[in-house]
């Protein structure tokens, strides 16, 4: 099955259940429960590119704040989301259902830790290239980049125009904190607050052995077309890199990429013409 047949039938699935939920009329409990579970899968299931399982916890407390916001906001509402859980607790003829909420609870938090504890370490299926061969073009926003001869064409400004230079350095620098630092840190190192929930985890720009060696043309071409845009030898196919010129303009990924090596102290791999 194709991950898009696979995602039609997830959300096939969770609108019948919510069909079904509406046709019985049950209460506000069981919808809130409901919409929680139907947002998790959707977050968990719902994208190619896997959403690191931190994110999906940060989304998932907003979303049970929410709900709880939602809940609490009238009385009706309230009565309605906690009086089956007073019942649970206080009537007699509901004590199995009691006992069973109170044992599986504890043992389904102890399977999860213990299968988190428990993950086997194996070998990569494949060997994976760090710096994967470019195509010797791509096309970013309707414009043909030709990557063996392309330069940042902001770079040579240093020297010509600092003033504009420093706008477009300055341009880079929002980009890369509005959108990058999440992943790759507010130093560059590769230590953003999302990034250990990435395999693998996001690209140290300190590192020497990477911007150095590579011509910024390169850098142009792994922002533009993200994870998605990795050729076979530069899997595994679970990065969580988006394909940014979907989101930035062709100047806004020259700019943050004059920021990265403005930032770090580096020079681009000169191109040579043959």
């Amino acid at each position: 099955m194709t991950f898009w047949g696979f995602q039609l039938g997830v959300i096939a699935l969770l609108v019948a259940a919510m069909l079904v939920l509406r046709w019985r009329r049950v209460g506000m409990l069981t919808w809130a429960i409901a919409w929680w579970v139907a947002i998790f899968l959707g977050i968990r299931f719902g994208f190619e590119v896997p959403v690191p399982v931190s994110v999906i916890t940060l989304y998932m407390a907003i979303v049970t704040g929410s709900l709880l916001v939602y809940v609490s906001s009238s009385r009706d509402r309230w009565e309605g989301t906690t009086q089956p859980i007073v019942r649970t607790i206080v009537e007699p003829r509901r004590r199995p259902l009691l006992i069973a909420v109170c044992t599986l609870l504890p043992l389904l938090a102890a399977w999860t830790v213990y299968a988190r504890l428990n993950v086997p370490l194996e070998a990569p299926g494949f060997g994976r290239s760090i710096h994967p061969a470019p195509p010797d073009a791509i096309e970013v926003h309707g414009q043909d980049v030709d990557l063996r001869v392309a330069e940042n064409p902001y770079l040579e400004l240093a020297a010509s125009a600092p003033e504009e230079y420093a706008r477009h350095l300055e341009n880079g620098r929002r980009v890369y904190y509005e959108n990058c630092f999440y992943c790759h840190g507010d130093g560059m190192a590769g230590d953003g607050m999302f990034a250990y929930g990435l395999n693998p985890i996001p690209t140290n720009f300190t590192d020497g052995g990477f911007l150095p060696i590579l011509q910024s043309s390169f850098v142009l071409w792994r922002v533009a077309k993200g994870g998605p845009g990795l050729p076979e030898e530069g899997g595994p196919w679970d990065s969580a890199m988006p394909v940014w010129e979907s989101f930035l303009t062709t100047e806004e990924m020259w700019d943050a990429i004059l920021f990265l090596y403005d930032f770090t102290g580096y020079q681009p791999r000169a191109v040579v013409v043959h």
